[in-house]
């Protein structure tokens, strides 16, 4: 079946159908990351948008289920240049087609993606509808709370021998609980909806602030739990969280025209001068003119447009990175973070103690 993407501004871009039956409207957005299609797939920051992979064939590897980044996939629909019908790989359980049908994705092919991304960069993040050709446009999805769409409904606890880390579920992929987990420590899942005094009372050796979709400014609640637990407890933000610490002490968040999203972004730690390669995915960063007077320093800076990408506070245990240190998928340039948070619990058990 023929399809058409159909953009807010009027531009649109056809394909050939494949997936679920064509009729989707979301945020349309674009990837650059060359492999992970089935971690880009699952992971719940991009849920409710309609995700474009720029790299020409999508698919190859199949589907397995090792690698999910959480119970299932949150895209709204997906757009490539060519899916695979006969991917090869020894693990693999099923094609890209069958996963997005089983799930209810639809996925158009064929599409120009190249001046597609072009024309995302030169005008920005818009509003797009998948549907056949000719058919009328889908009805755009009804306003909801993206972070409560896809946090888990209630905790549960990954053991650990070491420290026991809570971690704020706004969306958190496996990959962040995998790298928490191979450091030994107890891992607590929390609603994201969970109040400061409930977490503290578990006696955490500190809490991460997980990823997630949306706008942060918009997380009252959550922004408000951040703040309470500053100088309570070491505290590690990533990506959503990351933003939240700002927006916690004070600092402001704006939406960037078409966000990072890819597994090849440059990063320069401003202490060492040493640049990483590093796995991105966020619409919205912190605004560095705004953070004085929070007690943050800004600790790593995007070079290709000097977005903040890192946070420590100056006095408190707390800090945190706009990009993904588990990077799955991508470069491992930035494991050496939850190493990092891990020394902190040790140092403030230590003064403690």
């Amino acid at each position: 079946m023929h399809g058409t993407l159909t953009l807010a501004d009027g531009t649109s871009f056809s394909g050939e159908s494949f997936g679920a039956p064509l009729a989707t409207t979301g945020e349309v957005v674009f990837n650059t990351s060359m492999v992970g299609y089935q971690e880009i797939l699952t992971d719940p920051s991009y849920y409710g948008q309609i995700v474009v992979l720029t790299y020409p064939l999508v698919g190859n590897y199949g589907i397995n289920r090792e690698d999910m980044e959480a119970r299932h996939p949150f895209v709204r629909g997906l757009i490539v240049g060519e899916a695979c019908a006969r991917p090869s790989h020894w693990r693999s359980a099923e094609t890209l087609a069958a996963f997005l049908a089983e799930h209810g994705i639809p996925g158009l092919q064929g599409v120009d993606t190249r001046a597609l991304v072009r024309h995302l960069r030169a005008h920005g993040t818009l509003t797009g509808t998948v549907s056949p050709v000719g058919a009328p446009a889908a009805a755009p999805p009804a306003r909801e709370d993206p972070v409560a769409a896809v946090t888990t409904p209630t905790p549960y606890v990954l053991p650990g021998p070491g420290p026991r880390v809570a971690v704020l579920d706004l969306g958190v992929k496996r990959g962040i609980l995998r790298a928490l987990r191979s450091l030994g420590c107890e891992v607590h899942v929390l609603p994201a909806a969970t109040p400061a005094g409930e977490i503290l009372r578990l006696k955490p050796a500190g809490v991460v602030i997980s990823n997630g979709p949306g706008d942060p400014a918009a997380l009252t609640g959550p922004v408000a739990t951040v703040a309470h637990l500053l100088g309570r407890v070491p505290f590690f933000g990533i990506c959503l969280g990351h933003q939240l610490l700002a927006l916690a002490l004070g600092g402001r968040t704006y939406k960037l025209p078409f966000g990072h999203r890819g597994a090849n972004h440059p990063v320069r730690e401003e202490a060492t001068g040493r640049v990483y390669i590093t796995s991105q995915n966020h619409g919205y960063a912190v605004d560095a003119a705004s953070l004085g007077g929070t007690g943050l320093r800004v600790t790593h800076r995007n070079l290709n447009d000097g977005t903040v990408e890192g946070l420590e506070h100056r006095n408190l245990p707390a800090f945190s990175v706009q990009y993904h240190p588990e990077a799955a998928p991508g470069p491992e340039d930035s494991a050496y973070l939850f190493r990092r948070f891990f020394g902190l619990l040790t140092e403030e058990a230590q003064k403690s103690a």
